[in-house]
């Protein structure tokens, strides 16, 4: 089976320093050992997306020699998909609806002495769990105990990330039953990446470090649907002035790609690739990156 690589971008604004990085470690990643590398628009967020977005980023990505080797899967045309998924966790018993606001969660855990940590949602405390006590439905959450106990998965979870490697997670104790289905009637990105990194068959997940909180929730979410789990390796963060993640909503600026190699250059800088020669052509320059990526990361073994 080939290895499947995939960089999966939000269309909230046009690709940035930051998802330039991500963009090229997953395409070096899949080169580098004869994969193909896919592209999905996760626009599944449709009130943080802006029209036109999707396409720009396609442009930019081929402006820097990043082309999807299949088509290009957009997340806002699989509703079905994840419904089927929600159908199959509702009959198994694993997921159940919740009619809690975020207000309410919050102050049932400030009752239990638990404080939000900052870039966290609370921990939610199971309060629809057994019955909506009167509730209307609002949102559809994942019974994270009862899959775990039902499928007998470790407590904590544990997975091998290829570059920072062991790490572990107690999905129920830490994030707690986390939603499906939102409020609002959008799917919720866990489910989604988790349905569509299964239908696109891939094999090797390759994003930024901010993500490697979500891998438990995911792995979970694989056992409880069977599908295969990929292998994960989350790279380094491009920090903004004020240490934190670039991002659009830490004033990231959108790429200058009148010279595409200049930002794939300071891209490959910030993973560590060797310089290359100013007169290098793209394609080169990118088949060198490919050659020495396994070594300049030390990533543990695929």
């Amino acid at each position: 089976m080939h290895d499947i690589g995939r960089f999966a971008p939000s269309p909230t604004g046009p690709l940035h320093a930051g998802s330039l990085v991500a963009a090229l470690a997953s395409w070096l990643d899949a080169r580098a050992h004869g994969g193909q590398w896919l592209v999905r628009i996760e626009d599944v967020d449709t009130p943080r997306c802006v029209p036109g977005a999707d396409q720009h980023i396609l442009q930019q990505l081929a402006q820097c020699g990043l082309v999807s080797d299949a088509p290009v899967m957009w997340q806002s045309q699989r509703g079905a998909a994840y419904q089927t998924a929600l159908d199959t966790l509702i009959a198994k018993g694993w997921a159940y609806p919740c009619g809690c606001s975020r207000k309410e969660i919050e102050d049932a855990q400030a009752v239990t002495g638990h404080t939000r940590e900052r870039h966290h949602a609370a921990v939610y405390p199971g309060t629809c769990r057994h019955g909506l006590n009167g509730k209307t439905a609002r949102a559809w959450r994942l019974n994270v105990q009862r899959v775990i106990d039902d499928l007998k998965l470790a407590t904590p979870l544990t997975w091998q990330d290829r570059l920072l490697g062991p790490q572990q997670q107690d999905v129920a104790q830490e994030v707690g039953d986390f939603v499906l289905r939102r409020a609002d009637g959008l799917w919720a990105y866990q489910l989604a990446v988790v349905v569509d990194d299964a239908a696109q068959g891939i094999t090797h997940i390759v994003r930024g470090a901010d993500l490697t909180d979500n891998t438990a929730r995911q792995i979970v979410l694989q056992h409880a649907l069977d599908f295969p789990t990929p292998s994960y390796m989350h790279t380094p963060l491009v920090l903004g002035e004020n240490g934190e993640k670039l991002s659009k909503q830490n004033g990231a600026t959108a790429l200058d790609l009148s010279q595409p190699l200049c930002p794939l250059r300071m891209a490959a800088q910030a993973l560590g690739l060797p310089k290359q020669a100013d007169d290098t052509s793209m394609q080169q320059t990118l088949d060198a990156w490919a050659k020495a990526w396994t070594l300049t990361l030390r990533p543990v073994p695929r």
